[in-house]
């Protein structure tokens, strides 16, 4: 019995203490938000409510653009629309 604790223990030790897993699972503190597909479509300023920076652990960056709809959209972050329009948002919020 005293063997099979002992087992029991080193492995559960080994388990945590080793750093070793596959490359694609991630594991996040907090919801993240990532895009798979990006959209080539403008969308008008008056339509924006929200942009947002996708997470750094996302492999895609990118802005999620959410609409008045409710709907969110990847927009690639070389776009230049959308980091201005971000920009504009980041600037108003705080000034204001």
């Amino acid at each position: 019995m005293k063997t099979l604790c002992l087992s029991v223990g080193m492995l559960l030790l080994i388990a945590c203490c080793c750093d070793a897993r596959p490359q694609g699972v991630q594991f996040n503190t907090g919801p993240v938000t990532c895009c798979d597909q990006f959209s080539n479509n403008r969308v008008p300023a008056k339509r924006i409510v929200d942009i947002t920076k996708t997470h750094s652990s996302c492999i895609k960056q990118g802005f999620i653009v959410e609409t008045v709809k409710g709907r969110l959209i990847c927009f690639r972050s070389s776009t230049g629309w959308v980091e201005e329009a971000y920009n504009r948002l980041i600037n108003s919020e705080g000034s204001g």
